[in-house]
């Protein structure tokens, strides 16, 4: 990412505002709705994926230790201290995730990557069908649970886009309370596991990059923490249609121009 285009470099700085803006409103998505769109602009997921995933880390921590804080404090007024995260289902699904995961960062770092971004965009089409559809993965068996924990963790391990499987799970099992926060330590995990993974394989983490993109992302979480309720509210229907309209046609374009 060292020799582009001026306004290639406005376009991943703007992107990296709004999937900043999307991990902190919605808790999750802040890859599978921005990497579409990065793809367009330099055409390999290895260049985005340690970027992505540093952002993951650092941002996962931040609001994480932010709704401590909170907790902590309200705990402090009634006398009872109160765990924001359900370790139990965390360390119960990590047991299942853990060698799909590694199975799809084997694939990533081995597969050409105009087929991975064929991959990614053939996924992000699947989600974004259920978004226009609004029909979200749901998981109401523990067969199904499994399932979606296996998938989840092996498109996690290719591409960090697995969230919105591993989310429809975790939200059938985890109180709201705990739901935010238990995600946010499953993402910090999965991705420590993946960096890594590049780190011993010799990939380049675009390290001088963090410089300028972190604070486009920190932008970008304001304006999400700002917004988080609206985001929730009545009219998230809307705003989930039209942006998975958006993911269709963006990365129904990305395909085509993979493949020719």
């Amino acid at each position: 990412m060292y020799d582009l285009q001026l306004y290639q470099y406005v376009l991943i700085a703007l992107l990296f505002v709004w999937s900043g803006f999307v991990r902190s409103g919605l808790g999750f998505g802040g890859a599978v709705l921005t990497l579409p769109f990065l793809l367009l602009v330099v055409d390999d997921p290895l260049v985005f994926l340690p970027i992505i995933g540093v952002h993951l880390m650092f941002f996962s921590f931040l609001i994480t230790w932010q709704n401590r804080q909170r907790v902590k404090r309200a705990a402090s007024e009634n006398g009872k201290d109160i765990s924001t995260i359900d370790w139990k289902y965390l360390r119960f699904a990590m047991s299942i995730m853990i060698v799909p995961k590694l199975i799809g960062i084997l694939g990533l770092l081995t597969l050409p990557a105009s087929l991975m971004s064929s991959i990614i965009y053939c996924i992000v089409i699947g989600y974004a069908i259920s978004y226009v559809l609004n029909r979200p993965f749901k998981s109401n068996s523990r067969g199904l649970d499994i399932l979606f924990l296996i998938l989840g963790g092996y498109v996690s391990g290719t591409s960090l886009i697995g969230a919105p499987l591993i989310a429809a799970v975790f939200a059938s099992h985890v109180s709201r309370e705990k739901l935010r926060d238990t995600l946010f330590v499953l993402w910090f995990i999965l991705v420590l596991i993946k960096l890594t993974s590049f780190v011993i394989a010799g990939v380049d983490l675009q390290l001088i990059h963090h410089l300028w993109l972190l604070p486009c992302a920190y932008i970008g979480h304001l304006f999400g923490e700002r917004l988080h309720n609206k985001l929730l509210g009545a009219e998230s229907k809307v705003f989930f249609r039209v942006l998975g309209s958006v993911l269709i046609l963006v990365s129904t374009l990305g395909l085509i121009r993979t493949l020719i």
